[in-house]
């Protein structure tokens, strides 16, 4: 299980499941202060017998050998990662302000004033709709960049080539106009993916569903030649693109998103582009989209799942890896309600939503009452009707061998 290359990931117990896929002010010039200040505050911490430190998730990924070979304190790790991003920051700006961080531009064939529009809209360069020039000071700068150092374990020279090629992709794709695409209905009208409500965290939720393509026409009007394959590959990253729209790249705030993935259904032979295009998609959003995906969730996999998809490891990272959750088939409801709350989980996965509800919306709260066994329990709520409110109390009597129910309205 030590081995990198293992294909595993967590059930919903946190257990190992073998055979699974799947702040630092920029403006201050002197860095030398604030490194020294740093240590100084580092140095006062360390006197203290208790460590009272708040970490962030960020900083709870840093390695231990990365301090010596002694556990880092958590003052040592905050230490490490407000450098890091400090660092990180200044490289960014550079990058900017010289007009590389796209990589080497070739003005030779470019008129003096063309040479200046081109540095006045890399200034301007965003990513998620966020600035990446630190010194406007936007409040989500940070928390972009820290997403790709985190990927890369703070390394900033890792964490800068893959902001670059990430930057790079998008721009050769297209990808910040991809929203306004018309990629065709037939994806969402047989709900091979959508977005529903959000998690207990305010995450929002997106669904892939497979078991849609056991029908071998739908099948094969999805992936039947590669423009059409290609068009399904844009479509992944268009719904995934329409999520992170909903997200707040702010200090506190929410950016990252739940996916779960249903494999009811799911055909066992025959899915080659599928299976092909779904490797594809992984490999794109661990490269292009770091610490943007919270949890992956899998639910309803079928028994040849645990062997049919083990070279899917090899295209993932253990950090990602460890990013996918099984949910046994009898435990899927229980799994999911762990992370979404009733009100906002679909009817199909033990939830209450539904679509085009008129009587409920997710805006009413799911009351949760546990019953004993053997026990009698009353459950009282009002209920309105001719704009009178009513007390319905409902008596559930649980035997060990009969169950009743008594429902009274006065």
């Amino acid at each position: 299980m030590n081995n990198t290359n293992e294909c595993c990931c967590n059930d919903e117990n946190g257990k190992i499941v073998v055979g699974v896929p799947l702040v630092f002010n920029f403006f201050d010039k002197n860095t030398n202060n604030i490194e020294k200040s740093l240590k100084v505050q580092l140095e006062k911490k360390n006197q203290l017998e208790d460590h009272d430190c708040d970490q962030e998730d960020d900083d709870d990924d840093l390695e231990a050998t990365s301090l010596g070979d002694a556990a880092p304190s958590p003052a040592e790790i905050k230490l490490k990662a407000e450098k890091s991003l400090l660092e990180f920051r200044c490289k960014v700006e550079d990058a900017i302000l010289g007009n590389y961080l796209l990589g080497e531009q070739d003005h030779e064939k470019l008129a003096p004033q063309e040479i200046v529009v081109a540095r006045e809209q890399i200034r301007e360069i965003t990513l998620w709709g966020v600035p990446l020039l630190p010194s406007k000071a936007h409040k989500g700068t940070d928390v972009v960049l820290r997403k790709f150092l985190k990927a890369k374990d703070f390394k900033v020279s890792e964490a800068f080539d893959m902001l670059q090629k990430t930057l790079v992709w998008r721009r050769e794709n297209n990808v910040d106009r991809i929203i306004d695409e018309d990629l065709g209905a037939e994806f969402g009208n047989n709900n091979a993916g959508f977005l529903c409500s959000k998690d207990r965290e305010g995450r929002p939720v997106c669904y892939h569903v497979c078991g849609i393509f056991k029908d071998r026409r739908i099948y094969k009007k999805t992936f039947g030649s590669d423009n059409k394959c290609d068009k399904y590959l844009r479509w992944r990253i268009q719904l995934i693109e329409k999520a992170v729209k909903k997200l707040c790249f702010r200090e506190g705030g929410v950016n990252s998103v739940l996916q779960v993935f249903d494999l009811r259904n799911t055909p066992m032979q025959g899915t080659k582009e599928l299976n092909s295009l779904s490797k594809r998609a992984l490999i794109l959003f661990q490269n292009y989209y770091p610490e943007i995906i919270h949890k992956n969730i899998i639910v309803y996999a079928p028994f040849w799942f645990y062997t049919s998809q083990v070279l899917f490891s090899r295209f993932m990272n253990q950090r990602n890896k460890k990013k996918f959750i099984l949910a046994r088939p009898q435990k899927v409801t229980q799994t999911l309600l762990k992370f979404i709350a009733p009100e906002h989980l679909p009817t199909e996965y033990g939830g209450v939503r539904r679509n085009n509800d008129e009587d409920f919306s997710p805006s009413d709260k799911v009351s949760e009452h546990k019953i004993k066994g053997s026990t009698v329990s009353k459950v009282e709520f009002p209920v309105k009707e001719n704009s009178a409110t009513n007390s319905t109390k409902i008596f559930w009597n649980q035997f060990p061998k009969q169950n009743t129910l008594s429902l009274l309205q006065f």
